[in-house]
């Protein structure tokens, strides 16, 4: 089980509980209200996770975050198995460039704090 490789003090369940409690649609996320039909996007929390854990890590080309998505247990863990690929990675940054900041400013004054 995932749970068991990542440790109470890893940084990655500070990540999961920030981004879980922000109100994505305030910040301005596309997708953070899923329509009834058709299929469903990624859910913009998990993406926000993948990001914030590449920024930390200085992991920053799509591709890359993408080949963490399923090899690294602490990403595994984080975004619970999911796996996007590098273009859905790729355009959630183009498309919510104004969020993200929102979000990565809160989570930094937070984390300085």
């Amino acid at each position: 089980m995932l749970d068991d490789y990542v440790s109470d003090e890893n940084p990655v369940r500070f990540i999961d509980a920030f981004v879980e409690i922000q109100d994505l649609k305030e910040l301005g996320f596309m997708h953070s209200e899923l329509k009834a039909t058709g299929r469903p996007p990624y859910n913009p929390s998990d993406l926000s996770k993948l990001y914030l854990y590449g920024y930390l890590n200085s992991l920053r080309s799509s591709r890359k975050l993408m080949k963490e998505c399923s090899r690294n247990l602490e990403v595994m863990w984080l975004l619970k198995n999911l796996t996007p690929d590098f273009k859905t990675i790729a355009d959630f940054r183009k498309d919510n460039p104004e969020a993200i900041k929102k979000l990565f400013k809160s989570f930094f004054l937070l984390q300085a704090t």
